[in-house]
């Protein structure tokens, strides 16, 4: 595994569906995305793997508080 490879972060379940982050960390910019059931929802990029990390700690939470569950 290298340094650079992308990484899942978590995954969730709420009922039939399904969530994960992924994280890309690259040459000063590290990108997020989060998939919904397969389909990438959103892409961010962030200067710092700090910030990036936050950002998908924020959308763990807010989908934890929303009824999804880890797997």
């Amino acid at each position: 595994m290298n340094a650079s490879d992308p990484t899942i972060l978590w995954r969730l379940s709420r009922g039939a569906a399904s969530a994960h982050a992924t994280i890309f960390p690259g040459p000063g910019t590290v990108t997020i995305t989060w998939f919904f059931d397969g389909v990438m929802d959103r892409a961010e990029n962030y200067d710092t793997l700090d910030l990036a990390m936050a950002r998908a700690d924020q959308i763990l939470g807010i989908l934890l508080r929303d009824g999804w569950a880890r797997q």
